[in-house]
């Protein structure tokens, strides 16, 4: 049997909701009759109606503030960015309603709103359409944020967060749409705030997420000839950490390196650090070491585009300075 790809398991996750729920319902540009930038709604529009899959204007900052009253009517809204860095324009909604209406409201209010789009740095698409907004939205509270990196994932984390009762980011990447793997059957649904121990080893933990995850297994078919034991974790929720099975990983390796494509000042391997440091610093051998993406915009050119990013070469060599002794 075939396997699903990440984009159809995305899609199978919002209409399975959507058929046992009717308060789920899908707005956002192309969305409809287009079925999505990358085919994510494609078929719900025919399926639901144009009520519960809703064509919207070009406004991000409108049609995201619609979701928000929408949520308060007790509607769960799943709102596409088409692409994430358009969402910047929304970050008003997002930061100053959508996270704080639930405590503004002294808990009157409930928003489970779902905000989700691709992101990450694709295939010579230019600064604006690879921006990775996980950092910009860190700091904001009252919302969940997660990145899915398989099929598998992709469709267990939609539904937990469709399900969720706070608003949830849910990061996608535009170069992973077309992974293929076999689903688990039935009403399969993730943890939302779980790391994913992708693989066990002793020597050293390695934490990533989104894209990196697959970086990281090529750097580690290295690194297992030459007899490095690597732990892979997959952070999966960047709001909140899972920081009970990272520090369970690092008490037991005593090193550990970040992998991300956010950039590095202000990013997601910044924030770990710090709390590494807080909560862990007395089970590491080595200092965290965090391998993030330069501090520029994405270059259009290709070859200076790989240059921006981190590649399998590069975490190979600095697991080996680690394990060395010469970092």
């Amino acid at each position: 049997m075939a396997g699903t790809l990440l984009f159809n398991a995305l899609k199978e996750a919002i209409d399975e909701e959507m058929a046992n729920d009717v308060n789920v319902c899908v707005m956002g540009e192309d969305v409809g009759q287009y079925g999505g930038s990358y085919k994510v709604t494609k078929d719900l529009y025919e399926k639901y109606g144009e009520l519960r899959v809703l064509d919207t204007p070009i406004a991000e900052n409108s049609f995201t503030g619609m979701a928000v009253g929408a949520a308060m009517t007790g509607l769960r809204p799943i709102v596409e960015g088409m692409n994430m860095g358009f969402l910047l324009l929304a970050f008003n909604q997002i930061s100053n309603n959508m996270g704080m209406l639930r405590y503004t409201s002294g808990g009157n209010y409930k928003i489970p709103a779902v905000v989700r789009g691709p992101g990450g740095v694709g295939r010579q698409l230019g600064a604006e359409h690879s921006q990775r907004l996980e950092a910009y939205f860190h700091a904001v509270p009252g919302i969940k944020i997660v990145a899915c990196s398989t099929p598998t994932n992709a469709k267990g984390l939609m539904k937990a967060a469709i399900r969720d009762n706070n608003p949830v980011l849910f990061f996608e990447h535009v170069l992973l749409y077309n992974l293929s793997e076999e689903l688990p059957a039935g009403d399969y649904v993730c943890s939302l705030e779980q790391a994913d121990i992708v693989k066990e080893g002793k020597d050293i933990t390695i934490l990533t997420y989104s894209r990196m995850r697959h970086h990281c297994l090529k750097a580690i078919e290295e690194l297992d000839k030459k007899n490095i034991d690597v732990e892979l974790i997959d952070l999966i929720s960047l709001k909140p950490f899972d920081m009970k099975t990272i520090s369970k990983s690092i008490k037991k390796t005593n090193n550990v390196i970040i992998v991300e494509e956010c950039m590095k000042t202000g990013g997601i391997g910044a924030e770990l650090i710090a709390l590494i440091t807080e909560e862990c610093f007395d089970d590491l051998d080595t200092r965290p070491i965090r391998l993030s993406s330069q501090d520029i915009p994405t270059p259009y050119n290709g070859n200076l585009e790989n240059l921006t990013i981190i590649q399998p070469h590069q975490i190979v060599e600095k697991v080996e300075e680690v394990i060395n002794g010469s970092i």
